[in-house]
């Protein structure tokens, strides 16, 4: 086993037998923590004890067999003391936080956990009593905060994915500062239950990853609605799976704070927006820097001090910290009702701009400081951190934070893609859309996003990237004729947000017939022991939409199952026998297009 190894690298490695479970003992205990990334890294005992359970299983079954991750620690971890960024253990945990219980039942194994800025306060990664965390870049840079030791763990290539939290930018801001993916869920669609919040109202665990294939994969084991979290939601079957607009917005004015290479670098970005076809639209950004002023500057910080002082004295606490909290003495009930009305405005007003656009696009930080710098002038550096962040959870939003470009300081600049609720998978399918067009490495790694995983020993653990965005928000819905891309039906599919997952073959058992008197002309598929591979197309439909579909369908036409090429049943526009009849068999063309072309060719 090496560093800087994706999801699919470690699943290789177990299914071709170059690694084995056993092996991650000696993996775990060679890390160094030079960077100040950890707090605890697993003992053999706690190792020993998580692969005994996982040995005991049939690995064919775990999505994620053997796979290590790192937890930010104010996440439990069931035998590893909480710290949350505190000098000492708050408690040892007895129990798995939800998400952690979920990642461990599908096969992964926590090696350790991670620094923090001290209770999540922070934006930073230098508040903590176990040393500011390095830079994965360059060690006299912060690493950004507060999940700074998580997103340091994934960039330095120690695991392929990471736990971190994010209330004002913590699950954001350290992907930017580390060339990392960062995935701010939905509020709600992950459980908190097991998680010490900062601010309980907005908090979600977000994931750190290289890929933004390896964030969904965890997040799709990671989601789903619990019971035991008050603020748990049940995601909406209408959640959109792709953007649809082809339009961006900007903020209309930025600030950068004099740092030129991060406003040359999202000068970089628009131009990569718009050679991947999207329209980018500067907006008034008045209102998201009003909400964004909110956070620290009104009495929202009272649910800091609340969450904080139910664990220790405020003087147990460092100084910075103990200054933030201390704000909320300023505050009364009134002044948080105030807080919360104005809230609610600024949300809606920010909702109805960005219902124009797919999302909104931004610098993850406007600039990057040295260690020194931030500790010379703590609250000014780290308010300008948040500078693009804060109103996204006061405004319940999504966002995905992706790499950019390694500027000529050596330095990452990262940009972030914010939506509304629920578009995580959207944003998600706009990112592998956008890593596939970067060219740069993943995290400090000299490996380059990879559109398609290598080829690997078959086993029924390994996700293909087609499927990697496939869950049960949509439906698999294969098409053969003219709903195809370009083709007169393909409209049906993209008005209800469908998306093109893939371009592949049945398995080699079908026959194709140009059906008769059919307006616009449409084929029928048939399975048959005579037939061969039909060429498809594998779109995504989100779960809500897709009977509006079925029910455009018309006889003798109708939506059944179809085998693909790799063993894969997906549901697909099928025919009715004697819907053959009259028809014309064009199996030989091997697809719809070659046959439409060629009686293109006939006209000509």
């Amino acid at each position: 086993m090496q560093k800087n190894w994706t999801i699919n690298d470690w699943q290789s490695g177990y299914c071709n037998g170059h690694i084995q479970l056993s092996d991650l003992l000696e993996y775990v205990a060679s890390i160094d923590n030079d960077d100040n990334a950890w707090i605890e890294i697993a003992t053999p005992e706690q190792l020993t004890a998580q692969l005994d359970s996982i040995a005991a299983q049939n690995a064919k079954d775990l999505p994620l067999y053997g796979i290590p991750f790192a937890v930010k620690d104010n996440i439990d971890v069931a035998g590893f003391h909480t710290t949350a960024g505190s000098s000492s253990p708050l408690y040892m945990a007895e129990n798995d936080a939800h998400v952690i219980a979920k990642l461990k039942a599908a096969g992964a194994v926590v090696i350790g956990k991670t620094n923090l800025d001290q209770f999540a306060t922070g934006l930073v990664g230098t508040r903590s009593p176990y040393g500011a965390v390095s830079n994965s870049f360059n060690p006299d840079y912060i690493s950004g905060g507060s999940s700074s030791g998580s997103s340091v763990s994934v960039a330095n290539g120690v695991v392929p994915f990471a736990l971190g939290t994010d209330t004002a930018g913590s699950g954001r801001v350290p992907a930017g500062h580390n060339n990392i993916v960062g995935l701010k869920p939905t509020k709600g669609w992950f459980s908190s239950t097991g998680l010490i919040p900062a601010c309980r109202l907005h908090d979600v665990i977000s994931i750190f990853a290289l890929s933004v294939n390896d964030a969904w994969q965890v997040a799709q084991i990671m989601k789903g609605y619990d019971a035991k979290d008050d603020y748990s939601r049940v995601h909406p079957a209408t959640a959109p799976v792709a953007f649809s607009l082809g339009k961006i917005a900007i903020p209309d004015t930025l600030t950068f704070y004099g740092d030129s290479q991060s406003q040359q670098a999202f000068e970089l970005a628009i131009s990569k927006l718009q050679a991947i076809g999207y329209e980018v639209t500067p907006i008034d950004f008045t209102v998201f820097d009003a909400l964004a002023d909110t956070l620290y500057n009104d009495s929202w910080v009272s649910e800091r001090t609340f969450a904080v002082e139910q664990l220790v004295a405020r003087d147990e606490l460092l100084p910075i910290t103990r200054q933030i909290i201390s704000q909320a003495d300023n505050y009364s009930a009134v002044d948080a009702m105030n807080a919360e009305y104005t809230r609610a405005a600024l949300s809606r007003q920010i909702q109805q701009v960005l219902s124009e656009f797919d999302a909104l696009m931004v610098p993850t930080a406007p600039t990057i400081y040295t260690i020194d710098a931030v500790n010379a002038d703590p609250l000014t550096k780290n308010s300008h951190m948040g500078a693009y962040t804060n109103f996204v959870n006061l405004a319940d939003l999504s966002a995905l934070a992706l790499p950019n470009v390694i500027a000529d300081d050596g330095l990452p600049r990262g940009i972030t893609f914010i939506a509304p609720a629920w578009h995580d998978e959207a944003l998600a399918n706009f990112g592998h859309q956008w890593q596939t067009a970067l060219d740069i490495p993943m995290g400090t790694s000299e490996h380059h996003y990879q559109s398609e995983p290598a080829q690997t020993t078959q086993s029924p653990s390994l996700i293909p990237l087609s499927t990697v965005f496939a869950n049960d928000s949509s439906v698999e819905l294969a098409v053969v004729g003219a709903h195809l891309s370009g083709m007169p039906l393909n409209y049906q599919l993209t008005d209800r947000g469908g998306v093109l997952s893939e371009q592949t073959q049945t398995a080699a058992t079908y026959q194709l017939f140009a059906l008769a008197g059919a307006t616009p002309a449409k084929p029928g598929l048939m399975r048959h022991s005579d037939g061969r591979a039909i060429e498809v197309e594998v779109w995504r439909i989100p779960t809500a939409r897709f009977g509006e579909i079925v029910n455009e369908v018309p006889a003798p036409l109708g939506i059944g199952n179809v085998e693909l090429a790799d063993g894969r049943w997906v549901k697909s526009f099928i025919c009715e026998p004697y819907g053959f009849e009259g028809g014309t068999d064009v199996t030989a063309f091997g697809g719809w297009r070659a046959y439409i072309a060629k009686q293109s060719e006939s006209i000509t």
